[in-house]
């Protein structure tokens, strides 16, 4: 049997249930493709690209929980690895959204940054956790 510890036991459920919160998202996509909510082809993109990272990082997410209770990681390195995926799956997704917000926007704003601090938590997760599984 696969015994988990109490931080990927929580992180999964937590990761779980957000995976309903993007499944209503996507719920609102549907709406902006049929042009029940205004939207440049810029924020079309955007809303896609938001939604479509959130989904593949909390499920990404799900894995990198489990597979750092297959490492020797401890304390901070194994928080990196255990949580760098699941901060991008928020941090990232964000910055698509943020960044094109606003009637008639066609390029992004300020807020485009959170897009690339995820991707900086990303790869810090991902390195983290690759590292540990070869040195386990």
């Amino acid at each position: 049997m696969l015994e988990l510890s109490t931080e990927a036991t929580r992180l999964a459920g937590v990761l779980l249930l957000a995976a309903v919160t993007i499944e209503s998202g996507g719920w609102y996509l549907t709406r902006i493709a049929r042009g029940k909510v205004p939207a440049t082809d810029f924020q079309r993109s955007f809303a896609r690209a938001g939604h479509g990272h959130a989904g593949m990082f909390v499920t990404l997410g799900l894995l990198t929980a489990v597979l750092t209770d297959a490492t020797t990681l401890d304390g901070f390195a194994a928080w990196v690895a255990r949580s760098g995926v699941p901060i991008a799956a928020i941090v990232m997704p964000a910055g698509f959204f943020f960044s094109s917000l606003g009637p008639g926007r066609t390029t992004p704003n300020r807020l485009i940054w959170l897009v690339w601090i995820g991707a900086v938590v990303l790869a810090a997760g991902l390195a983290t956790l690759g590292v540990g599984l070869l040195t386990a």
